[in-house]
C-alpha cells in the first residue's frame, strides 16, 4: 500500500514539474527531483499519458500540452466562494464576452450545494448572453498561452487616437484586468525597447513566435503597478490632492482606494485626500463620478481640466431655449 501511495505522490509531481516548466524538462532532471532512477520516470511518463495528460516530447525534453491539460485542484468552500466573486468581478469589468469565464463558471459550480450551484449556474448564462466577439478571443488565448509557454507574440494594435494600426513584438510579463473595464497585456515591447501595456480589445490580431524569452527574475506584478490608479504606469507618479465634502466623507473612508493614500479629516468634516499616481488621466473618470462633491486642489493642470470641463457642461445645460429638447406636452 505504502509503495502505491509513493507512486500516486511522485506522479503528481511529474505532472506539476511538467506544468510549471514551460520549456519542458529531461528525464534526468525529473529523476533527480523525485529522487527516482530514470527507467522509473519513463514509466511514470507512459502512465501519465494513459491517464489523458497530454504531454510533448521534443529534443529529449518532456512537457505538458497546456491548452489541453485540465487542471485537478480541489477546493474548499470558501475558497470556491472566493473564486466565484472574482470571475463575478472579472464578467462585470470585462468589456467582451469570455466563454472561458462561462465554463469556468458552470464547473465551479459544482463546488457548491443546492441551492448556491443554481445561482452560479445563472451567473454563467446571464454572461453567455451577450454577443461573442471571436477576435477578442482568438487574441486572448494566443497571448495567454505565449504568456504561459514564455514565447514572444507578434501583435497588432490599433490605436484609439489615430486609428492607425501598429505592429509589435512583445514578451508578455502579465495580463491584468482594469476595474474601470477591459483587459491588458504588460510587457517588453522590442520595437520602443521598453515596457508597454496594451488594451486587448484593441488588438486586431496577436500571432504565437517561436522566439522564447524569459521573466526578469525582479519584475514584481505589484511593484510595478504600485504607483497606477488602474493600469497605466509612468516614470515619476504625479501627487494629487483632492477634498471631498462632509456628505460623502464617510464614504471616502470607508476603503482604501489607493496604496499611496492619505486621508486627513479637516475641521468642517471634510475629508482631503492625497495620492501618488503614474498617469493622472486614469483618475479623471473616478473623480467626475463624485460630481460637485469633489475638488481638485493640486496639481493645478488636472483642476484647470476639469474646471474648463465643468464649464462647458454648465454651458451645455444652461440653455433653456433650445429647440433641439425633448417635445413638452
Amino acid at each position: 500500500m505504502s509503495r502505491s501511495l509513493s507512486r500516486a505522490a511522485r506522479l503528481r509531481k511529474i505532472e506539476n514539474l511538467l506544468f510549471r516548466n514551460a520549456q519542458g524538462l529531461r528525464v534526468i532532471e525529473i529523476a533527480e527531483a523525485c529522487e527516482v532512477d530514470r527507467r522509473t520516470i519513463y514509466r511514470d511518463l507512459d502512465l501519465l499519458s494513459d491517464a489523458n495528460v497530454p504531454i510533448w516530447q521534443e529534443d529529449g525534453r518532456y512537457g505538458i500540452i497546456r491548452d489541453q491539460y485540465l487542471a485537478t485542484v480541489r477546493l474548499g468552500f470558501n475558497e470556491a466562494v472566493t473564486l466565484y466573486i472574482a470571475a463575478r468581478l472579472l464578467g462585470r469589468h470585462a468589456d467582451e464576452y469570455n466563454p472561458h469565464v462561462v465554463s469556468a463558471l458552470n464547473k465551479l459550480s459544482t463546488a457548491f450545494p443546492d441551492p448556491l450551484a443554481d445561482y452560479v449556474n445563472r451567473t454563467a448564462s446571464t454572461i453567455e448572453d451577450r454577443p461573442i466577439n471571436h477576435q477578442f478571443i482568438s487574441v486572448l488565448e494566443t497571448i495567454a498561452l505565449c504568456w504561459a509557454e514564455q514565447h514572444k507574440v507578434r501583435i497588432w494594435y490599433r490605436s484609439p487616437r489615430s486609428g492607425r494600426l501598429h505592429e509589435r513584438t512583445l514578451s508578455p510579463y502579465l495580463l491584468e484586468p482594469s476595474a474601470t473595464g477591459g483587459l491588458y497585456v504588460i510587457g517588453y515591447d522590442d520595437w520602443a525597447e521598453d515596457m508597454r501595456t496594451f488594451k486587448l480589445e484593441r488588438l486586431e490580431r496577436a500571432e504565437r513566435l517561436s522566439d522564447t524569452y524569459a521573466i526578469p527574475e525582479n519584475f514584481n506584478p505589484a511593484e510595478h503597478l504600485a504607483d497606477a490608479w488602474g493600469i497605466m504606469t509612468g516614470d515619476e507618479p504625479t501627487t494629487i490632492e483632492l477634498r471631498f465634502t462632509p456628505e460623502v466623507a464617510a464614504y471616502i473612508m470607508e476603503r482604501v482606494w489607493h496604496s499611496s493614500q492619505e486621508l486627513t479629516t479637516l475641521a468642517d468634516g471634510s475629508i482631503r485626500m492625497r495620492v501618488r499616481v503614474s498617469d493622472p488621466r486614469e483618475m479623471r473618470p473616478w473623480i467626475r463620478s463624485w460630481g460637485a462633491e469633489v475638488e481638485v486642489l493640486t496639481p493645478t493642470e488636472l483642476r484647470d481640466e476639469l474646471a474648463d470641463e465643468a464649464t462647458r457642461l454648465n454651458a451645455l445645460y444652461a440653455d433653456g431655449d433650445d429647440d433641439s429638447g425633448p417635445a413638452q406636452n
